[in-house]
C-alpha cells in the first residue's frame, strides 16, 4: 500500500490546530464582548469610572421664627423689612412681655420652637444665656456699635436704648389735681403724694423688664435701705401691677389713671396717636439696653445670624427710630422726633452686671412686699 509522506500529515494537523485556535479566539471575544455589554452597572471592571452626577445640595433655608417682646406694629414693620431685603420669610409669635418670652424659651429647651428672641431688655436674655440656652454670635457691624451695648460673651447683642419716664394724662390731671395746687411730676419721689393714691399705674418687675429696670433704678438712686423704703410707699399709691411695662400707657391714655410708668418712647408714640398725654423724664432715670439673641437649637441658626447682622445696619436703626420713638445704639442715628436728646437725659448710675445678678432676690422680696398690701 501506498503511505502518504509523514511530512504532509503533519502540515495539515498544524493548520487545522491554526484554524481552531483562531475560531476559540474569535468565540472568547465574542463572548467577552458579550459579558461586558451585559455587565451589571456595579460590576468591576478595568475600564475608567465615570462617576454619577451628585445630586445638588437641599436649597437654602428662606425661614425664620421670631419671639418677639415688642408692640405688634413694630414686630409687623420688622418682618415686612427683612423679607424685602433678604428674601427670608419671618414667622413671629408676640408672647406677650420679655418674661413670659423667656419662660416659653426655657419651656421648650429639649426642643427649641424659636431661632430668634427679640426685643426686651438685656437682663432676660442674660438669664437665658447663664442656662445656656443661647448661641454665641457675634456680629461684624457690632464693631461699629459702643461697647457697653455688646456682650462680650457674644450671647446678646444691644439694638436699641430706651429710658424710663412718667406717663400724665394732661386732661385729668388738669381738671382734678392741678385745682387743687398740685405740679406735675418732676422726680420719681413727686409720685409718692398722697393725691395719686389709687391713680398710679406701673408694671411687675417679675414680668416686665421695664418694671424690675424702675426698681434697680430706685435702689441705685437711694440706696438699699432708703430704695426699699421709696418702694414700700409708692405702693401705697399704686393701683395695680401690669404684667407688661406699655401697659400702664394704655390705660393711662385711655383716663383710667391719672399717672403711671413706663418707656419714654411709648409714650410719646401713643403722644403721637392723639391721647392726651405727656411723657416726663425724671432725673436719675434708668435706662434699658434692647436685646436680640439667637436660641441655641433653633432649626434657622444661619437666618439667625443673618438676622442679627441686618437688625445693627444703619437704614434698620433708622427704621426703627422712626416707628418706635426708641434711642438707636448706633451713634450715626439721630435721635427720635419728639424725644429729648440722649446726651440731655441725667441717667443714674445704673449697674447692670450688679442688677442682673440680685435680680431674683429683689423680685422675690418685691413679691412678698405687694403681697401683703
Amino acid at each position: 500500500m501506498f503511505k502518504k509522506p509523514r511530512v504532509k500529515l503533519w502540515g495539515t494537523a498544524l493548520l487545522a490546530t491554526f484554524m481552531l485556535t483562531s475560531i476559540l479566539s474569535g468565540c472568547g471575544a465574542a463572548k467577552n464582548n458579550q459579558e461586558s455589554t451585559n455587565k451589571p452597572a456595579n460590576a468591576p471592571t478595568n475600564a475608567p469610572v465615570v462617576e454619577a452626577e451628585k445630586p445638588a445640595p437641599a436649597s437654602e433655608s428662606k425661614k425664620l421664627v421670631v419671639y418677639a417682646a415688642l408692640n405688634e406694629d413694630d414686630i409687623v414693620q420688622i418682618q415686612k423689612k427683612f423679607k424685602e431685603d433678604t428674601g427670608i420669610e419671618l414667622d413671629y409669635l408676640r408672647v406677650g412681655n420679655a418674661g413670659e418670652t423667656s419662660t416659653r424659651i426655657q419651656a421648650e429647651k429639649d426642643s427649641p420652637q424659636a431661632d430668634i428672641f427679640v426685643g426686651g431688655s438685656v437682663e432676660f436674655h442674660e438669664i437665658l444665656a447663664d442656662q445656656g440656652l443661647l448661641e454665641a454670635y457675634t456680629s461684624p457691624n457690632a464693631q461699629e456699635i459702643e461697647d457697653r451695648f455688646n456682650d462680650p460673651k457674644g450671647y446678646w447683642q444691644g439694638w436699641y436704648m430706651g429710658v424710663l419716664g412718667i406717663v400724665l394724662n394732661t386732661e385729668r390731671f388738669q381738671k382734678e389735681l392741678a385745682p387743687k395746687g398740685i405740679t406735675e411730676p418732676a422726680t420719681w419721689d413727686d409720685l409718692l403724694d398722697p393725691a395719686y393714691k389709687g391713680q398710679f399705674v406701673t408694671s411687675n418687675p417679675a414680668t416686665a423688664g421695664g418694671g424690675y429696670i424702675f426698681v434697680a433704678d430706685q435702689l441705685f438712686r437711694l440706696g438699699e435701705e432708703k430704695g426699699w423704703d421709696y418702694l414700700a410707699k409708692l405702693n401705697k399709691n399704686v393701683h395695680h401691677y401690669t404684667k407688661a411695662a406699655g401697659d400702664g400707657i394704655n390705660l393711662t391714655a385711655t383716663g383710667e389713671f391719672i399717672a403711671g410708668m413706663s418707656w419714654a418712647h411709648d409714650i410719646v408714640k401713643s403722644a403721637k396717636s392723639g391721647y392726651p398725654i405727656k411723657v416726663i423724664v425724671p432725673e436719675q432715670t434708668a435706662f434699658e439696653i434692647g436685646g436680640v439673641s439667637i436660641v441655641k437649637g433653633g432649626a434657622n441658626a444661619e437666618n439667625a445670624k443673618k438676622f442679627v447682622d441686618w437688625l445693627l445696619t444703619k437704614p434698620v436703626g433708622e427704621m426703627n427710630t422712626q416707628l418706635s420713638n426708641r434711642y438707636s445704639v448706633r451713634n450715626d442715628v439721630a435721635a427720635p422726633e419728639g424725644m429729648i436728646k440722649i446726651e440731655d437725659v441725667k441717667l443714674v448710675d445704673y449697674d447692670r452686671t450688679k442688677a442682673a445678678d440680685m435680680k431674683a432676690d429683689v423680685v422675690a422680696k418685691f413679691t412678698e412686699m405687694i403681697d401683703k398690701k
